[in-house]
């Protein structure tokens, strides 16, 4: 039996917006695991990143992006 288009879509689960994500669930995050070991400097930009990256709905940021973060920060060249 083959489903239509319409069956297909009332059986989709769109997890981006699961109960557990809205709710306050975890969400994995780049650099958690290993921030014990970091300098102090690169904790903040690591948190900065991820806060970034949930501002956005970003699960990944181009150059561009981690540069504006860092100027954020306070960087100058």
């Amino acid at each position: 039996m083959q489903q239509t288009l319409e069956q297909k879509l009332t059986n989709y689960v769109d997890r981006r917006t699961s109960e557990e994500v809205r709710s306050g669930g975890t969400e994995r995050r780049q650099f958690v695991d290993s921030r014990r070991a970091l300098r102090p400097e690169v904790v903040e930009l690591a948190e900065a990143v991820d806060q970034y990256k949930l501002r956005h709905r970003r699960r990944f940021i181009t150059f561009e992006e981690l540069y504006d973060v860092m100027v954020g920060l306070g960087y100058q060249k």
